[in-house]
């Protein structure tokens, strides 16, 4: 199984670090790249990484990791709770998805409780800061791994 994974990450966040930092912290979308640069190098995989406020380009991303890559990282943002369209495309993906958030959407507002990705996703984190993405490219190179029957360094799998 490919090596390489997509981190998609959607609306808005390319404010990261400004943008409701009591909420999202200061981090901004170039430091949670760099240290995912860091951490994919560590745990052998190359990475992808895009952010757009626009629907159809995570569409598209989704569209071009199938064949080629073996897992997605998505933070959907507020297309989480909205993006049909966004599902279906992960519906054709057939490697493992983990879906990121950087607050716990359960605990705001009650629009925010329903993901449409969640439906798809083999796994979800939230609430955990930026350190989210940390934990789903570790998880994505176990699931990798397991595919490839190659031991990857990460957490125990379930």
């Amino acid at each position: 199984m490919s090596r390489l994974v997509y981190v998609l990450n959607g609306p808005n966040l390319n404010l990261l670090g400004t943008r409701q930092p009591e909420i999202y912290g200061r981090e901004t979308l170039a430091d949670v790249e760099a240290r995912c640069r860091v951490l994919a190098g560590e745990l052998g995989l190359d990475l992808r990484f895009h952010q757009s406020n626009r629907e159809y380009e995570l569409i598209d991303w989704v569209h071009a990791a199938r064949g080629e890559a073996g897992g997605i990282a998505i933070n959907p943002a507020a297309f989480t709770h909205t993006s049909v369209a966004l599902l279906d495309a992960l519906n054709a993906f057939e490697g493992p998805v983990i879906e990121v958030h950087i607050s716990n959407v359960h605990q705001r507002e009650a629009f925010r409780h329903r993901s449409y990705v969640s439906l798809r996703a083999d796994g979800v984190i939230a609430g955990l800061g930026t350190e989210g993405y940390a934990l789903a490219l570790r998880r994505l190179a176990t699931l990798i791994g397991q595919a490839g029957d190659a031991k990857v360094p990460g957490p125990v799998s379930r």
